[in-house]
């Protein structure tokens, strides 16, 4: 937030509108759906009830990666292992599109290509890293396993093994969203705020979209993109809002470890680092299941002592001090994919529940089925994420 972003105009809501699609949202999932959209030539209304990307999307670290929070190995268990790798394959897919999007519409973002490695842990130990890491493979999706003298010895870090993957990405997260916003703006988009959404109702295969000032927005479809803040109709029993914390080091490009690779662990909550542009590393973690405000807010210090303690830990040759710290919410599944479906079965009102440590991952995915939805066509692994 203290970096320059391109500014994304909005203006008041005043009078009904009509349209073909209207967003409930201005943020990261909504930014890209309503470019594809607006892209493909739908009319397009965004409704934020801040400023455009004012909400979670500041607060997100970006690490950019296909590899959902649980492995396949533990992903398998619970949806089988041919969907389980097929959902893999998909927001492998879903990362790439988003990075050739950035690169047609010339987003700047500071979009990068980076590996992870992801450190053996209290989900997968060696061994099962091992395992996944011949699953992984096996779906096409190349990952090396090193143990525990390869990781020393490649990157300085004491772990009993991780596993190498390709083709992730970083990106400033508000400067990614301003451009996909900008670009459906100049195919038409238009975003109105402040609007507070008081009501989403579905009449004769349309809907109707009241705010608390009066005006309404009548329209083909609506999609609920409203990141951790859940509307009544979209909520669902499994997923879980908590609240998590990270900070950033002041720049220091000389201290940092090979590749620049994205770090995370296969544990739960799992610890999360990633090196930016300038030099300073960004660590995140320590999560905890609520989403009281106050509460979260007030373990800021000492979960930013804690963060900076296990940074040290992993790299001691870094200064590790927080320059910057911040907290907020976030959610998750029990199979760690997303929700991106109708509401109350109304193929007039979607939803984009982009929850997981995938988050900008999964609304690239969603900006893809959706339009498949609004435009009638079926996408062979929509249920996947259903």
């Amino acid at each position: 937030m203290d970096t320059k972003v391109p500014a994304v105009t909005s203006k008041a809501l005043a009078d009904d509108v009509t349209t073909d699609i209207v967003l409930v949202g201005a943020g990261i999932s909504a930014a890209i759906t309503a470019q594809a959209l607006a892209s493909r030539g739908h009319k397009v209304v965004l409704l934020d009830r801040r400023p455009p990307l004012s909400g979670s999307t500041a607060a997100t670290t970006a690490l950019l990666q296909y590899e959902i929070d649980l492995p396949i190995l533990k992903l398998k268990a619970k949806v089988r292992l041919e969907r389980a790798v097929r959902a893999w394959q998909r927001t492998r897919l879903a990362l790439d599109t988003l990075a050739d999007k950035v690169d047609a519409l010339k987003i700047d973002c500071d979009l990068e290509r980076r590996p992870s490695l992801y450190l053996a842990g209290t989900l997968l130990n060696a061994g099962q890293l091992r395992e996944e890491a011949a699953l992984r493979t096996g779906a096409g999706l190349h990952t090396d396993y090193l143990d525990r003298a390869e990781l020393r010895s490649r990157y300085g870090i004491d772990r009993t093994a991780a596993l190498l993957s390709f083709g992730n990405l970083t990106a400033h997260p508000l400067r990614l969203a301003a451009g996909f916003l900008l670009d459906a703006q100049r195919h038409g988009a238009e975003i109105f705020s402040p609007v507070t959404v008081s009501g989403i109702e579905s009449r004769g295969g349309r809907v109707v979209v009241t705010t608390e000032a009066g005006p309404k927005i009548h329209a083909g479809t609506a999609i609920y993109a409203t990141g951790y803040e859940l509307p009544k109709g979209a909520r669902r029993t499994r997923h879980r809002i908590g609240s998590t914390w990270a900070i950033a080091t002041r720049p220091q490009p000389r201290r940092l470890w090979p590749d620049r690779c994205l770090i995370w662990e296969a544990s739960d909550p799992y610890l999360y680092v990633r090196a930016l542009p300038d030099g300073r590393v960004i660590c995140g973690g320590e999560d905890e299941d609520f989403q009281d405000e106050a509460t979260r807010d007030a373990l800021l210090p000492a979960k930013t002592a804690r963060l900076e303690e296990k940074l040290g830990k992993l790299f001691p040759a870094l200064d590790v001090r927080a320059d910057y710290a911040w907290c907020g919410n976030f959610g998750s599944t029990p199979t760690g994919l997303p929700t991106i479906r109708q509401v109350g079965g109304k193929p007039t009102i979607l939803a984009i529940l982009a929850f997981g440590g995938n988050g900008i991952t999964f609304s690239s995915l969603a900006a893809e089925l959706l339009v498949g939805m609004v435009e009638g066509r079926t996408d062979i692994d929509a249920g996947l994420f259903a």
